[in-house]
């Protein structure tokens, strides 16, 4: 297992549970420490570091487990009053808490999660907004916010949300997708999009996120977009014919004809037998009364395809 795979195991044995935790990691993995430093480690150290560093951090969390200051104390009496589902007796053992760390984000996100369990959502929420306002760095209040604007059905304040959390973690991009793509099937265009070029320009493997976002918004009758993208991923890579011929399917969906005819000739020259690319063009051909060309390319499709039933019926209005 990994560092983080080992720690949740750690958090969530009821012996290990409490065991100080100090993560050791590097520059770039910053936004696995925002989403963890929180409520999983005691403390952390960037790479490279010292034995001078290490001793002091060490020193440090020892002597915090040692003698926990009195907000510690209340919130793990309020997590073992909750596990017994004492839930107002937990809730006042944070408001206790509070009262020696009143803009601990962790603390006021353990008060919202408090409320949910006894279905008061809306101080709940507000427990939630408030610990993310304290804290901009607190990945997982911003992802319980999420969620519960998801199930009110509120997309738009969720996927408000889901922009700051991929700027925090990589780890929430397929739900991401997800909210951008009910976004895009409730018309919410703006939003969608939004949340599509955040994850496109986060993504270390941004060419097949981009195929993944041209095929949502091409199925979602979104074209503008993804004829961007497209533009973009040919550029890159002219070779990749799959996308030269979406390309011309989309130009071909708003009635761009001339550069969908293009497209499609490009991946006609170097795509052999692509009985698609060939009905297309035979369409195209046919609707510009260009009948020779189209008849050339609808005998190619019957010489591939002796039934090909579009390409016999076309033929025989030529």
């Amino acid at each position: 297992m990994n560092g983080i795979e080992m720690l949740e195991m750690i958090r969530n044995d009821k012996v290990l549970r409490d065991l100080p935790v100090i993560m050791v990691t590097a520059e770039a993995e910053r936004d696995i420490v925002s989403e963890v430093a929180e409520t999983e480690i005691d403390g952390y150290l960037l790479k490279p570091l010292t034995l001078s560093s290490l001793d002091n951090k060490i020193k440090t969390v020892v002597e915090k487990a040692n003698n926990p200051d009195p907000a510690t104390i209340h919130r793990i009496k309020a997590r073992d009053l909750e596990e017994n589902g004492n839930f107002d007796e937990a809730i006042e053992q944070i408001r206790i808490a509070l009262v020696h760390k009143p803009s601990a984000s962790r603390l006021l996100r353990q008060l919202g999660l408090l409320h949910f369990s006894i279905d008061k959502p809306d101080i709940a929420e507000k427990c939630l907004l408030k610990a993310a306002s304290v804290n901009k760095q607190d990945a997982m209040t911003r992802a319980r916010l999420a969620e519960h604007y998801i199930s009110q059905n509120q997309l738009e304040k969720a996927g408000r949300y889901y922009l700051e959390l991929m700027s925090l973690s990589t780890r929430y991009f397929d739900q991401a997708m997800d909210l951008a793509e009910k976004l895009l099937v409730k018309g919410s265009k703006q939003m969608a999009l939004d949340l599509f070029s955040k994850i496109i320009a986060l993504s270390k493997k941004s060419a097949q996120v981009r195929e993944k976002v041209i095929e949502i918004c091409m199925a979602n009758n979104e074209t503008e977009f993804p004829l961007r993208l497209l533009e973009q991923t040919i550029k890159e890579n002219p070779s990749n014919y799959d996308i030269v011929y979406k390309a011309g399917l989309v130009y071909l969906e708003i009635e761009n004809s001339e550069k969908a005819l293009e497209y499609f000739l490009e991946v006609d020259r170097h795509v052999r037998g692509h009985v698609d690319v060939k009905l297309n063009l035979a369409k195209i051909y046919f609707a510009d009364q260009k009948f020779l060309q189209a008849d050339d390319y609808l005998n190619q499709i019957i010489r591939i395809d002796p039934k090909h039933k579009e390409a016999i019926n076309l033929r025989k209005e030529i």
